[in-house]
């Protein structure tokens, strides 16, 4: 119970108080969320990949993403045959598996639980999966050519891209060292991104407005992504033998409930919205309970 203490509770808390301030006080959270996307987070990203040191576990993250992404669509597309679900369907249980909420909810319960030197793979896991959901997540949710490029275009939008890029930089040519108060600047500019992304989860709950409790399709995806994600990490980690700090990275993010992004892809192009906000929400409730259960085994 310790861990739900010191762990999950406190999230949870930030969590809340960003989902009654939504309620009392409905806000503007697209604004929210273009300060965390173009300042907070690329700020983050660009002091925590500048002072990691690089090695294999970082190739071996993007590996993993794409596994890990794979095996959800396989399944949930065996799931489609199964079940007869239309192309629609399939499409909603794809973006609700196939992405998880590795910022807003797996950055903070990281930080938590296994600490700082866990955080730039965590910052780095969160970079993979805004690529993969800025393409793969259209693609999915869009079906169509200009999907695709859309996509592409979408992923050269992201200032996050840019930051990543430029901490690569910096570390493969050895420019700098940065001059502390650039860096200083940059790390408590980057150090609000958290708490933000935090409040602003639970403002993007409050924010959900129709449901649609297609029970088949939610119990399926919530299992997916609470139980068979973080098996599969397991897996991977163990036939890999990877480092425990990487493997109990790899092992948490995966059992994140999915990522709120992707209603907003869903709505966009009208890909079963109010399924795709009903698997958030559960999957974030039951969260509570599971990602407490894997904190104890990992």
């Amino acid at each position: 119970m310790s861990l739900f203490f010191n762990v999950i509770l406190p999230i949870i808390a930030v969590f809340t108080a960003g989902f009654i301030l939504q309620r009392v006080r409905v806000m503007d959270v697209k604004s929210v969320s273009t300060i965390t996307l173009y300042i907070l987070t690329p700020a983050l990203v660009f002091t925590s990949l500048y002072d990691a040191e690089f090695d294999k576990g970082y190739m071996i993250i993007v590996i993993y993403m794409l596994v890990l992404f794979f095996f959800m669509v396989v399944i949930n597309k065996i799931l489609a045959r199964l079940f007869k679900w239309g192309p629609s369907i399939e499409s909603a249980a794809i973006l609700s598996t196939g992405f998880m909420n590795s910022g807003n909810y797996g950055l903070p319960v990281v930080l938590f639980s296994l600490g700082n030197a866990a955080l730039p793979y965590a910052v780095f896991i969160m970079i993979v999966q805004s690529l993969m959901n800025n393409f793969f997540g259209i693609y999915y949710a869009s079906r169509s050519t200009s999907g695709i490029k859309r996509a592409f275009k979408n992923v050269l939008k992201m200032p996050t891209t840019y930051a990543a890029l430029l901490a690569f930089i910096f570390q493969y040519f050895s420019l700098g060292p940065l001059p502390d108060s650039i860096h200083s600047t940059l790390a408590m500019v980057g150090d609000a991104a958290i708490p933000v992304m935090m409040i602003m989860l639970g403002m993007q709950l409050a924010s959900i407005t129709s449901i649609n409790l297609n029970w088949q399709v939610i119990t399926s995806s919530v299992i997916l992504k609470m139980a068979v994600s973080p098996v599969i990490g397991f897996g991977f980690v163990y036939l890999l033998g990877l480092d425990p700090l990487i493997g109990s990275v790899i092992i948490i993010i995966s059992a994140m409930p999915t990522a709120a992004t992707t209603t907003m892809y869903a709505i966009e192009f009208d890909t079963e919205p109010e399924l795709v906000s009903s698997i958030t929400l559960v999957a974030t409730l039951v969260s509570i309970v599971s990602i407490t259960i894997l904190l104890n085994i990992v």
